[in-house]
């Protein structure tokens, strides 16, 4: 009687939960709550795909969402159908994503780069330079700067596109 119960609580439970696969990079389901922050953002310069310096700094007078991750990384694939969805609504305020790539070789951050469709900022970090800036190894992790250079919310693990509306877009509405 008593196994019956469980295996029918297992059964309710596994329709009722959002799937974890859908979940980062949908609209509902779990994701990583920012956390709001306040600091300089730090320096930092790489090269992007095409072998071109390129440097936070670069990006001063916008909003920009940096996120570290990996390609090997299962959080980091689920969040970037949010991330590309959150960037093609918001490009047009001054807005862009910087994702940074944790050490894979060029060729594999480019053909992810393909295969996700992604058309914000990809900039490959073979010497992991961003998760030393932001202090924080952990992937994926996320980061906003507001138009001033100063870091906003952080965050680690997968977010989905209802959680990146509804704290970051409030940022760009500044």
């Amino acid at each position: 009687m008593i196994g019956t119960g469980l295996l029918l609580l297992g059964v309710v439970t596994l329709v009722v939960l959002p799937k974890p696969e859908a979940a980062a990079g949908s609209g509902s389901g779990y994701s990583s709550i920012p956390m709001e922050v306040n600091y300089p953002s730090p320096e930092l310069s790489l090269t992007d795909l095409q072998g071109l310096p390129v440097s936070l700094e670069d990006h001063h007078g916008e909003v920009v969402l940096v996120n570290n991750w990996a390609t090997w990384c299962p959080p980091c694939k689920a969040e970037m159908p949010a991330l590309q969805t959150f960037f093609d609504r918001h490009k047009n305020q001054d807005f862009t994503i910087i994702a940074i790539e944790a050490g894979d070789p060029i060729f594999e951050v480019a053909d992810f780069v393909k295969q996700y469709g992604l058309t914000f900022h990809v900039w490959p970090d073979p010497t992991q330079k961003a998760t030393e800036a932001f202090r924080n190894p952990g992937l994926p992790s996320s980061y906003v700067i507001d138009r001033t250079g100063t870091v906003r919310l952080a965050w680690t693990g997968a977010i989905n596109l209802d959680t990146l509306e509804k704290y970051v877009t409030p940022l760009l509405e500044e």
